[in-house]
């Protein structure tokens, strides 16, 4: 029997991830608007529950919250100049998202927020969109 090396790739990817264990990694994006003492963007990153990076609009810094964390990127300089800037850039993007959202749902004041969950436990990734707003109870869309 001929295996590819594909094959034998997959076998011992899956042989190794049987034993260091699969991980889950998660990123927690939310707007909001008028929402009194809570910044108006605020991305966290987590990974098995533990969360490792955070950034805000007030802060306008991503860090690290995880000793771990800090040690793999200390010899990386400009990881979390590169990691803020991909938070200012979703900043940005869910900025345009909420007033969207705010628009079709013709709303004009009141708390509006939304949150985008980005999660990957398996060879799937997930994309759950959660609404908030005045007149609205909650709504909820998932992406496979």
């Amino acid at each position: 029997m001929k295996i590819s090396p594909g094959k034998i790739i997959t076998l011992i990817s899956g042989k190794i991830a049987k034993n260091i264990g699969m991980h889950s990694v998660r990123y927690f994006f939310t707007a909001s608007s008028e929402v009194t003492n809570f910044p108006e963007f605020v991305a966290v990153g987590m990974v098995d529950d533990f969360q490792i990076e955070y950034y805000d609009s007030n802060t306008k810094r991503a860090e690290p919250k995880q000793d771990w964390m800090k040690k793999v990127t200390e010899d990386k300089a400009d990881y979390w100049e590169w990691e803020t800037q991909r938070a200012v850039y979703y900043q940005q993007l869910f900025k345009v998202d909420l007033d969207n959202f705010k628009r079709r749902f013709n709303q004009t004041g009141g708390l509006f927020m939304i949150q985008f969950i980005l999660k990957k436990d398996s060879d799937r990734g997930t994309l759950l969109l959660l609404l908030l707003g005045p007149h609205m109870r909650g709504g909820a869309a998932c992406f496979s």
